[in-house]
């Protein structure tokens, strides 16, 4: 009789270990698949980062540019009128 009540035991406690260890090694799976998505978005936002950064540069260069333009545009303007006012 004591030794069906260890088989039994070990059994059980083989049945518990196999229960508990199969979501275990699932869990362990999706959470390194997850760090390994999050590790590639985190690649991704710090190129669009970077590339929005730049295209923003670039932006506000042209902006200063046609600012300049316009500047020099009014100056003109400006001269043209006092000199029709005086005439």
């Amino acid at each position: 009789m004591m030794e069906w009540t260890v088989v039994t035991v070990l059994t059980a406690l083989v049945g518990l270990l196999a229960a508990l260890l199969k979501p275990l090694l699932s869990l362990h799976g999706a959470i390194t698949r997850l760090a390994s998505s999050v590790e590639n978005l985190e690649n991704q936002i710090e190129d669009l980062v970077r590339r929005n950064n730049e295209a923003h540069s670039r932006l506000w260069h042209k902006c200063d540019e046609q600012d300049a333009l316009l500047h020099n545009h009014e100056t003109r303007l400006q001269i043209m009128e006092s000199s029709r006012v005086k005439a």
